[in-house]
């Protein structure tokens, strides 16, 4: 029987109960029993309870015997004191998975939303069990019988003696058990490969991203903060424009490449803020205009560069068009996507309310960073002032189209209303 994904069907917010982690898993790998296995420096059961919580999810409970159990959760000696915790007029339904799972909020978001109805009992394999609340309280009953069932081979050998065989669940839905250590390299893998934006540029897919991915990996264990990379971030950026101020193609190039490895830090700290469920509005903040800071400085430092060179004053007005573009644009860009954000979600994600429009499509291309790879190709040339010319004119031309792209915007949304 293959169930329903029904992401828009109203409901009680699910409950998630916890088994117990199992030893030896692998004793020539590693031993869990009592302990919590760490992935990218979150703990696996600290991962679900954080996940768990971005999805929507309730209470989280934690199976144990002796009453101890992971932060955040809650302690429960067997299934029928579960039924006392429940209030039936509140009742909601029940996923049932092993401390060792790997929760990610994607899965959990589309677990929560799948229907099971008319199966009295759903699973994912050896993984997953999902006890729709019409079925909770006479489930916990069966499961709390003969002493209780403390593992998912349990559970569900007494769920099919008692409701008959499981329905399943879209296959999208795949979670991973931690059970080797050759399940923490395929765990640490999966979860890089999702930090990956649909919205990447092709440079910054498959450049930039690899490394940041694994300078990532490499900080998730440390104490170092998303904020902290953000600022690091911004200061490798800021010591390259001043190399911007030569003419020499040397001198730019080692300016280029610092601005390069500026972008490709920039990713670590989005990257490791999600890994470990610190996103935040002022993080979000300090990663927008710390952008758009460096760039202008850049832009400024070529400016001051060229008329250096050329002795004369007229390239200042290029630099000056480019900042002005550059922070304008920024500006707008906050006022009317960022300022009334939480930190819940990403702060910037499209320069428009409306990204599927086609004005709005180019606008998000043209502000990805990919051009940064043609500033390394031109300092190699001795050519960064080309780059100053092309963004004192594209910033004011990408700030006008801004505009123009909220003005038509708030006219379709005025002539909707009229017409409502």
């Amino acid at each position: 029987m293959q169930l329903r994904d029904s992401r828009t069907a109203i409901r009680a917010v699910p409950n998630l109960i916890l088994l117990p982690f199992v030893a030896p898993i692998d004793a020539s790998d590693m031993k869990v029993q009592d302990s919590e296995p760490s992935i990218l420096g979150l703990g696996l059961v600290q991962r679900t309870v954080l996940a768990a919580g971005r999805a929507g999810y309730g209470q989280i409970f934690f199976l144990t015997r002796d009453h101890v159990a992971p932060q955040r959760t809650t302690a429960i000696p067997n299934w029928r004191k579960l039924i006392n915790v429940l209030v039936p007029s509140q009742m909601a339904s029940l996923i049932v998975a092993p401390a060792a799972i790997l929760s990610e909020t994607d899965w959990l978001e589309r677990l929560a939303a799948t229907r099971i109805e008319p199966a009295s009992w759903a699973a994912i394999g050896d993984r997953i069990v999902v006890l729709p609340a019409r079925a909770v309280v006479e489930s916990l009953a069966v499961l709390d019988a003969e002493g209780g069932a403390y593992s998912m081979a349990a559970v569900q050998e007494r769920l099919t003696r008692r409701f008959g065989s499981a329905g399943t669940v879209p296959a999208e839905i795949d979670p991973l058990v931690i059970a080797t250590l050759k399940d923490v390299r395929v765990a640490e893998r999966r979860l890089l490969r999702a930090l990956v934006k649909k919205t990447d540029g092709f440079m910054a897919r498959h450049v930039d991203r690899p490394i940041s991915l694994q300078i990532s990996r490499l900080l998730a264990p440390t104490a170092v903060t998303p904020n902290q990379i953000t600022m690091i971030s911004g200061v490798i950026g800021l010591c390259g424009a001043p190399f911007f101020l030569s003419a020499s193609w040397s001198w730019q190039t080692v300016g280029a490449l610092l601005f390069l490895f500026h972008s490709i830090v920039d990713g670590c700290d989005g990257e490791l803020a999600r890994l470990r469920f610190q996103e935040s509005r002022y993080g979000g903040i300090l990663d927008f205009w710390g952008d758009n800071i460096v760039h202008a400085v850049i832009f400024t430092c070529m400016a001051v560069g060229w008329t250096l060179a050329s002795d004369a004053m007229w390239p200042l007005l290029l630099g000056a068009a480019a900042t002005a573009g550059t922070l304008g644009s920024a500006g707008f860009i906050y006022w009317r996507q960022m300022r009334t954000k939480d930190g819940g979600d990403p702060l910037f994600t499209s320069v428009s309310t409306t990204p599927n429009d086609r004005l709005a499509r180019l606008l998000d291309i043209a502000s990805r960073r990919d051009f940064i790879y043609l500033v390394l190709i031109l300092a190699l040339l001795g050519k960064s002032n080309w780059i100053l010319l092309l963004a004192s004119l594209g910033t004011p031309m990408f700030f006008f189209f801004l505009v123009l792209l909220a003005v038509r915007e708030r006219l379709k949304s005025r002539s909707t209303r009229s017409f409502a």
